[in-house]
C-alpha cells in the first residue's frame, strides 16, 4: 500500500508540473528569427517551467497570427498597417508594436562580383528590372539575376518604401521565402543579387555600399546609411503575464538587448 500510495503521489507531482509549465508562441519574421531563437534558448535556460516555439512564416504572416489570436508574440521587420492595428481593436486583440532592434537592410551579390557600391537610383532600376546586365554598372559583361524575398516578406516591403518607390520588383525576379534563402542562392551565383538583414551577411556573400556609404551600427545610428529599419515584436496589450515577463527579457540590455548585439543587429536600448 505504501508503494502505491508514493507512486500516486509522484504520479500527482508530475502531473502538477506539467500543469504549471507555461508554453509561448512566438511567429513572423525571418529576419528577426536568428535574434530572436537565441533569446528563447537564454530564457528557457534561465526559467525552466517556460516552453517557448518559434516560427518564421513572414512578417504578415506573424501580425495576422496575432490579430487572429494563433501566437503569443509576432516577429516583424515592418510597421505594422493602420488597417492591421484596426482589425486588432475589432477582434478585441488591441496589439502594442515595440521596436526591438535596429537593421541596416543590406544589398548582397557574390563575392567574386567585382561591384562594390550602387546608388539607390542603380538599385530601383536593377530589382524593376531595367537595368539587366553588369557592365552598365560596372560590372562584368553577365546578366543580372535578381533575387526578391516574396510579397508576404517585410523586408520585401522595407525594400520597396526605401528603395523602390513608385517603382515594383519585376516579374523575372526569383522570390525566396526567408531570408536564410536568400543568402543561400546569392551564395552560389555569381550573377546574383538580393538584399537580406544585416545579421544575416556572412562570408559567403558580399554587402554591397549603397550611395558609398557602408551599412554598420555608426551609419545606422546617425542616419547617412540610406536602407535602415527598425525590427519590432506585436504584443496584444492583454498578454499573460509570462509573455510580458519574457518581452521584458528582450528589452533589457543586460540580456535580450546583449544578445540581439551579439547575432549582428544593433540593440535599442545599452
Amino acid at each position: 500500500m505504501k508503494k502505491i500510495a508514493a507512486f500516486l503521489i509522484a504520479l500527482m507531482l508530475a502531473a502538477g508540473t506539467a500543469m504549471a509549465e507555461t508554453n509561448i508562441r512566438v511567429d513572423g519574421s525571418t529576419t528577426v528569427l536568428p535574434a530572436m531563437q537565441k533569446m528563447v534558448e537564454a530564457y528557457m535556460k534561465a526559467n525552466p517551467g517556460v516552453n517557448i516555439t518559434v516560427s518564421g512564416g513572414g512578417s504578415g504572416n506573424g501580425i495576422k497570427a496575432v490579430i487572429d489570436g494563433a501566437t503569443d508574440i509576432a516577429m516583424a521587420s515592418r510597421e505594422m498597417k493602420e488597417k492591421e492595428l484596426a482589425a486588432a481593436k475589432e477582434k478585441g486583440r488591441p496589439v502594442k508594436p515595440m521596436a526591438i532592434a535596429m537593421d541596416a537592410l543590406a544589398p548582397i551579390v557574390n563575392p567574386a562580383n567585382p561591384v562594390s557600391n550602387l546608388t539607390v537610383e542603380q538599385l530601383r532600376d536593377i530589382f524593376a528590372g531595367k537595368v539587366k546586365n553588369w557592365k552598365e554598372v560596372g560590372g562584368e559583361d553577365k546578366e543580372i539575376v535578381v533575387i526578391s524575398r516574396d510579397t508576404s516578406s517585410g523586408t520585401y516591403e522595407a525594400w520597396q518604401e526605401m528603395i523602390m518607390g513608385k517603382d515594383k520588383v519585376f516579374p523575372g525576379a526569383l522570390l525566396q521565402a526567408s531570408s536564410g534563402a536568400v543568402l543561400q542562392v546569392v551564395s552560389k551565383n555569381k550573377a546574383a543579387i538580393a538584399y537580406d538583414g544585416y545579421a544575416y551577411v556572412n562570408n559567403t556573400v558580399k554587402a554591397l555600399k549603397v550611395n558609398g556609404i557602408q551599412g554598420g551600427e555608426k551609419t545606422v545610428a546617425d542616419k547617412s546609411y540610406p536602407v535602415s529599419r527598425p525590427l519590432f515584436i506585436i504584443v496584444p496589450e492583454a498578454a499573460s503575464p509570462e509573455a510580458k515577463k519574457f518581452v521584458d527579457f528582450i528589452m533589457d540590455p543586460a540580456k535580450g538587448q546583449k544578445i540581439i548585439a551579439e547575432v549582428g543587429y544593433f540593440p535599442v536600448k545599452k
